[in-house]
């Protein structure tokens, strides 16, 4: 693999992909959402002066690969950032019936346009859903995909953050009810793992455990699995019959590459 640039070479940002890098279920102080994405570039922003680092959010909740790679990746192409991180794909390996062989195929391809107009692309393998009621029957899927994404950072010189190793978030507290996005506590743990994976040495360490939790008995799993059904899994399978999307009418939160 290349070698990635130094940290004070990397002074523009741009972040692509759907809710996990929109930063869902981790609240911002403007009402919005912040997220990994956001916190990265904290880290990222406090390494250079003061108004020297510009950062773009452009990652849309819901959004399939196609529709990453039309609607943001044009942006990049403009901007031609230090910096892009590129997390998209996931949402179609959820769908039935996809093939992560074919949806590899189409991620390489925008990986080469990216790396063609930014200094340094991240990506981001999928996480472990062992534990995830559902979408435990999905992790040989994952699994697949992330040897395809392993291969193509290696072929196109990319950083890669390895969620599906990060420990931490096996556990509860990285996740928000919802189960399907992180918490402000996982998004800190992945925002540190992504810096990390950039060559940065961050004051905390993402693979530190969590404090011991209190146990629940089965029945007490078995009552919540039945109330996050109902509040979450029903209502996200009904979006996909009625083939919507939680990002219909929603708009990037940081489109344009600005200071930070």
């Amino acid at each position: 693999m290349a070698e990635l640039p130094e940290t004070p070479d990397l002074s523009s940002y741009m972040a692509l992909g759907d809710s996990f890098t929109e930063g869902l279920n981790d609240p911002a102080p403007d009402g919005g959402f912040a997220g990994w994405a956001d916190r990265l570039a904290v880290l990222l922003a406090e390494r250079r002066p003061a108004g020297d680092f510009r950062y773009a959010n452009l990652a849309v909740r819901g959004r399939l690969l196609h529709q990453v790679v039309a609607e943001q990746v044009p942006q990049v192409q403009r901007f031609q950032p230090d910096l892009v991180t590129f997390c998209a794909g996931g949402n179609d390996i959820l769908r039935p019936g996809s093939d992560p062989d074919e949806v590899a195929e189409r991620f390489e391809a925008a990986v080469r346009q990216l790396r063609d107009c930014a200094g340094t692309v991240l990506i981001c393998t999928g996480f472990d859903t062992r534990g995830v009621p559902v979408l435990r029957h999905l992790r040989g899927r994952i699994a697949t995909f992330n040897l395809h994404l392993r291969a193509i950072a290696d072929r196109n010189d990319c950083a890669v953050a390895d969620l599906w190793s990060l420990r931490p978030l096996q556990g509860r507290p990285a996740w928000s009810a919802d189960r399907l996005h992180l918490s402000p506590e996982g998004h800190q743990r992945v925002a540190l793992l992504a810096a990390r994976s950039l060559g940065l040495t961050p004051d905390q360490n993402p693979d530190a455990p969590w404090p011991a939790e209190d146990l629940h008995s089965p029945a007490e799993q078995r009552r919540e699995n039945l109330q996050w059904a109902r509040s979450y899994l029903v209502p996200w399978v009904g979006r996909r019959l009625r083939g919507e999307s939680s990002g219909d009418n929603v708009e990037a939160k940081r489109p344009d590459l600005l200071p930070l």
